[in-house]
């Protein structure tokens, strides 16, 4: 432990011992690699909470989540904080036993982005344990109602509205939408923007251009598949993934994207101005939301009341080469 610090070994002795004549940042260096090390503190030293944060992710394959695990993660370090990465894995370690190991180790907080408090019928207990504990939390994107958590959000409707609009500008009347499973709230939200936006045209949005999937390419393909088969032109998508998803269902059906059909995605992660054609998304302000979740972490870990309310952030059409002008006829 003390290589692993750079101190010596009585540095390290003197700190397990809880004995005076060591600086703070030295004491807490090695606090932090005690609890990254996976050794349990000595008893007089259980009391007080590491410097450690847990991030948990619900994956890594979608780009957005390690765009937010780097914004987040440097934003803790620059606080002085270590995170802790935390990602699900199919048939893996769940959301629920992860959180189990990071109260085990004693952490300062926890930020989810994405996860299963933004799914209504999920198991949402292990939130609830964090609550009783007093772990200061921060929920990154819509949650369900009930938590209590404080959470920062890209505005699902106003990023709908953006995406809807373009494709309306660019001729579009049949327009679908592609988004996660039903209890999922951030495509909820933006289900009712959509809705709303459809209503007030005079052309309400029917059922069979609402299609569901899990968040991957593959999810995406068979969605917009059924969209296709009803019709639609323009397609907005719950996430790059998805969208990325949709341009392969159209192919695999013979039509070109962008000249017959419009492919709109949400996020604007990693690489979507490299593909094929790049592709026109809604970009979340990462940067921002990162650093607002630890701002407002490190408030509640100082013993500050947190925001209530929940931070909406906007986003911004970014506009490339999967949509065009609608064909006629």
């Amino acid at each position: 432990m003390a290589k692993k610090v750079g101190v010596s070994e009585a540095t390290v002795s003197r700190v397990l011992n809880n004995k005076p004549g060591v600086s703070e940042p030295t004491r807490q260096a090695v606090l932090s690699a005690l609890d990254v090390l996976g050794y349990e503190r000595p008893t007089q030293l259980r009391g007080e909470r590491a410097r450690l944060v847990g991030l948990v992710l619900p994956e890594l394959q979608n780009p957005i989540f390690p765009a937010f695990a780097e914004v987040i993660g440097g934003s803790l370090a620059q606080q002085g904080l270590t995170p802790v990465l935390c990602t699900q894995t199919k048939g893996g370690v769940s959301e629920a036993d992860y959180v189990d190991l990071l109260l085990q180790q004693q952490v300062s907080g926890v930020v989810f982005a994405g996860g299963l408090y933004a799914q209504a019928d999920a198991p949402h207990e292990h939130y609830k344990l964090l609550a009783a504990r007093n772990i200061p939390v921060v929920l990154v994107n819509a949650a369900i109602e009930r938590l209590g958590f404080p959470a920062v959000s890209c505005d699902d409707a106003v990023a709908v509205e953006q995406a809807w609009r373009h494709l309306v500008s660019l001729g579009h009347e049949r327009i679908g939408l592609v988004l996660g499973p039903a209890d999922h709230m951030p495509s909820q939200r933006k289900l009712a923007a959509a809705r709303a936006l459809a209503d007030a045209a005079g052309a309400p949005l029917t059922d069979e251009r609402v299609a569901r999937a899990m968040f991957s390419l593959e999810g995406g393909q068979a969605a917009a598949t059924r969209l296709l088969e009803s019709g639609v032109t323009g397609i907005v998508c719950a996430s790059d993934p998805l969208a990325l998803g949709a341009v392969r269902a159209a192919r695999r059906r013979g039509l070109d994207v962008p000249r017959d059909v419009s492919v709109v995605g949400f996020d604007d992660s990693a690489f979507m101005n490299c593909t094929e054609p790049p592709l026109t998304t809604v970009r979340q302000p990462i940067e921002a939301m990162g650093r607002a979740a630890v701002e407002i972490l490190t408030l509640q870990i100082a013993g500050s009341a947190a925001p209530s309310e929940e931070l909406l952030f906007e986003p911004e059409l970014v506009v490339r080469g999967s949509t065009a002008q609608a064909a006629r006829g």
